[in-house]
């Protein structure tokens, strides 16, 4: 399966690949190096930790390359009216009597607990393209799902002060 990811969220990739290979990189090199010549390797905390580091900063590297080759780039645009990408969206549950706020965004920045719902989650599937006051079926499996009513679309909220997570 492909990652929906948006020519901004591809930019922030990129950013950071060039930040890790030109400083990151550099860093632990030189940490290595460092720890190295403190002499017996094999009971070397500092340097196994070092190596530990480097790797994972590459691993980070040929994680961002893949993802980079392997999306599927999606517009962030939408109607007007509509509920799109990057759009903070006022949801009320109607089975809970509860609203909710939400911000859809691509998979790769969704985070529920800072209230960044993915495009391709039940929830986000569900409600992308809808317009203020549609009653809209969240389909969880075959068998079972709930209604959201969509109280308020915000697309002034842009997507710059967001951050691609870490592992």
């Amino acid at each position: 399966m492909y990652d929906r990811l948006t020519e901004s969220d591809i930019k922030k990739m990129e950013e950071e690949i060039e930040y890790r290979r030109l400083v990151v990189r550099k860093q632990a090199l030189e940490a290595v190096k460092e720890a190295r010549a403190q002499g017996d390797l094999s009971e070397n905390f500092e340097y196994h930790a070092a190596k530990k580091d480097k790797n994972k900063n590459e691993s980070r590297i040929r994680y961002l390359e893949k993802m980079i080759r392997t999306a599927r780039i999606v517009s962030d645009e939408s109607g007007e009216n509509e509920v799109g990408l990057n759009n903070v969206v006022e949801v009320y549950f109607e089975d809970d009597d509860e609203t909710e706020t939400y911000k859809l965004v691509t998979t790769i920045r969704g985070n529920s607990l800072a209230g960044m719902i993915s495009i391709d989650s039940p929830l986000g599937r569900a409600i992308v393209h809808h317009r203020v006051n549609d009653r809209v079926y969240v389909k969880i499996d075959e068998k079972r799902g709930y209604y959201v009513v969509i109280r308020s679309i915000d697309k002034s909220v842009g997507d710059e002060e967001d951050r691609i997570r870490k592992f």
